[in-house]
């Protein structure tokens, strides 16, 4: 019985030895994927893992914007509205000035700046510039409570957008200039929200890449707001009629 046992154990053994040697001799004889198809599926893998990545990396950028953005709250029942709301132009490496006060508060480029403007409780904001900085639209929750803004520059923030302008309403008794220029979200639709700041005698709207007929839209907010003076710098006016040599300049 042993012995029967320890033939089977060899024989069983024996098939599985030739089952591996047919195994390797066979995958030898495939030869490998040619060199360009080897390339390209090593760049398609790290292509799916790049596009994680930078996936990733926008939702943490989207986060932090919108952290850098939120109400302060806390700031604002300590200190009032006013300081709140120069504590958040602050931290956004922003600048402004009190009413009555013909000196700035800005942050410097790593985001330092003088605490000197807690001595000024309770007096209102009247000039801001917020220009190149990621304010968006829920950081104008900071700002509403400044009915005392005459002056508000926003040139160059890439988060800008035209829901933002539409919330700009708040400042419709009080905002006079508005610098608007070389912001890439906004849009001519956005712009149409503008006809509520009746009181605007100053828009700088140059070099809105969202713009496709800049002629159009200054006539259009020429008459929405007749007082105001429009500044349109950066695009190109002329017109060139297909059948002919004439070219309009504006």
């Amino acid at each position: 019985m042993a012995a029967s046992c320890k033939s089977l154990y060899r024989c069983c053994q024996q098939s599985v030895c030739h089952l591996v040697a047919r195994k390797l001799s066979s995958s030898r004889s495939v030869s490998p994927p040619p060199l360009h198809r080897r390339i390209l599926l090593f760049l398609t893998q790290r292509f799916y893992d790049l596009e994680m990545l930078l996936s990733w990396r926008g939702q943490l950028r989207r986060k932090g914007i919108m952290r850098k953005n939120a109400y302060y709250d806390f700031t604002q029942r300590l200190y009032g509205s006013d300081i709140a709301a120069a504590f958040y132009i602050l931290s956004l490496k922003g600048g402004f000035r009190f009413v009555g006060q013909s000196d700035w508060f800005r942050a410097d480029q790593r985001g330092k700046f003088n605490w000197d403007f807690l001595n000024h409780k309770d007096t209102p904001l009247e000039e801001v510039d917020m220009s190149y900085t990621v304010i968006n639209y829920r950081g104008l929750d900071n700002l509403e409570g400044q009915q005392s803004l005459r002056t508000l520059a926003l040139r160059g923030c890439p988060e800008v957008d035209d829901w933002f302008l539409a919330r700009l309403h708040v400042f419709e008794d009080s905002l006079e200039e508005l610098d608007i220029s070389h912001c890439p979200r906004i849009t001519t639709g956005g712009l149409a929200a503008l006809r509520n700041l009746k009181g605007l005698r100053r828009l700088d709207l140059s070099s809105l890449p969202g713009i496709s007929s800049p002629g159009l839209v200054v006539i259009l907010l020429e008459e929405m707001l007749p007082q105001c003076q429009i500044i349109a710098t950066g695009y190109d006016y002329s017109i060139k009629q297909h059948g002919g040599e004439e070219e309009v300049q504006r």
